[in-house]
Parts: structure tokens; sequence; C-alpha cells
């Protein structure tokens, strides 16, 4: 009698302790979108680029230099063959196609003007896609949808032309000379603004500015990102996250 009690005992201990090493792999993030999310978590993300003038090659370069396969493409990809090439292996160039369908996740550097047509064209393709949009609008560039941004916000009106994605806003404050001179600057990092609604999302795009070389500041919802789109006072703030944090009244 004695021995049956130990060894149901023990046997209650294992299957125990199997429960809760079940539950905390149920618990943990498996996919590769909760990994890349992780600061350090030594994992690489699939990233695709959409416009890789200015900001889309300075950004998509410095995530290519950290490991990050990188798919530049343009309107005209024949354009893209010596920044691939000077960036070797992680990176590639193409179609706009070609690059949302290799990322995980995906970068928007385009003329704000053009967000209507990105939006009819690949819609469908973006649908379910975490997309980083660095667009700024500019009334004379962009026409009248410079003026629905003045009224409405730039996040909201962002995920009105694609409805489909999980938007988060993102590298649209500074010029990309700066960007380029400040990535990995020693701390006190250079503070990226970023906000979205799909708070996954939103913890990819943060470990994606750290890979960047930055440091995220969460500002809110994609109603807020009206906090710092052009003339907001989070544009164009060359400054830490605590300095940033502070000029928007944001908790520490």
């Amino acid at each position: 009698m004695f021995k049956h009690v130990t060894v149901d005992r023990s046997r209650r201990a294992l299957l125990g302790a199997a429960g809760a090493l079940v539950l905390q792999g149920m618990l943990r993030p498996t996919t590769a979108l909760g990994q890349a999310g992780q600061t350090g978590s030594g994992s690489k993300m699939k990233i695709g680029v959409i416009g890789a003038g200015h900001i889309g090659g300075t950004i998509g370069e410095l995530w290519a230099k950290a490991g990050h396969p990188v798919f530049f493409s343009s309107r005209h990809p024949e354009e893209l063959q010596e920044l691939v090439a000077r960036l070797g292996p992680p990176a590639q160039g193409g179609t706009v196609d070609q690059a949302i369908g290799f990322g995980d996740a995906v970068f928007l550097a385009v003329p704000y003007g053009a967000l209507p047509q990105i939006g009819k064209d690949y819609g469908k393709s973006l649908a379910g896609k975490i997309v980083l949009d660095a667009d700024n609008a500019v009334a004379g560039r962009d026409g009248a949808i410079a003026e629905e941004v003045e009224r409405d916000g730039i996040g909201v009106t962002s995920q009105k032309y694609l409805p489909g994605a999980r938007l988060v806003r993102a590298f649209n404050t500074l010029s990309y000379m700066i960007f380029a001179r400040e990535a990995n600057r020693p701390v006190p990092k250079l503070a990226v603004p970023i906000a979205g609604d799909d708070q996954e999302a939103m913890q990819v795009a943060a470990g994606l500015v750290r890979d960047a070389g930055f440091d995220p500041v969460e500002v809110g919802k994609l109603a807020d990102a009206r906090r710092f789109q052009r003339g907001a006072p989070g544009y164009g703030q060359n400054v830490s996250a605590t300095e940033l944090k502070q000029k928007l009244s944001l908790a520490p």
C-alpha cells in the first residue's frame, strides 16, 4: 500500500510538471512575429520595402546590416541593383508585388499622394501584413489628400486607404540624413515615435526600430499619430526617448 501511494504521488508530480511545461509553451510566443518583436531574441524577420528612395533605402539598409533579409522595391527595379549589390546577400530587389510577398513585415516609404493607388493595387496582398508607414503628406506635392490628413489625422487616413493592413506609423519624423547619421549612436539613442492599433504589430515595430539602431517611443493608437505628423509637436525632434516623452507629455 505504501509503495502504491509513493508511486501515485510521484506520478502526479511528474504530470503536474509536464502540464506546467505545456502551459508555459502555450503562453510563450512562438511565431516569427512574436520573436521579432522581442529585443535580443536573435530572430530575423523578412522585410519588404515599398519605395527604396531616401527613407526606404536608408532604413532598409540599416535592417539589412542588422541581419534582416530585406527585399527593396520601386517603380523602377533596375535602379536597385547598385544598392542590392552593395549590401550583399541579406538584400534583394524587384517589384512591389515581390516585396509584399517576400516580407513578414512591409515598410512603406512613398509620397503620400500615392497611398490611395497603392491601396487599390496592393490592398488585398497587404491585408493581414504588419505595415510600417513612414509616409508624410505634403500639401504642395500630394494635393487634396494632405487636407484630409490635416482634418482627420495621418494615422486614421493611412488606415482608410490600407484597411486590411496591421498599420504602425514609424520613421516619418526626421530626414534620412539624420537617421543615417544617428543610427546606433551611444546611449541615449535617437527616439523614433510609433503609433498603432494592433498591439502585436506595435511590438514588432518596436523591435525593428531597435534593430535599426534607435529607441522606440509608443505614442498611442493610430489616432494619436497626428501628434507626430508634419507640423505637430512630435515632428522633427532629434532627441532621446526621455526628451520626446517630456515634449509629448507621455509617461516616463
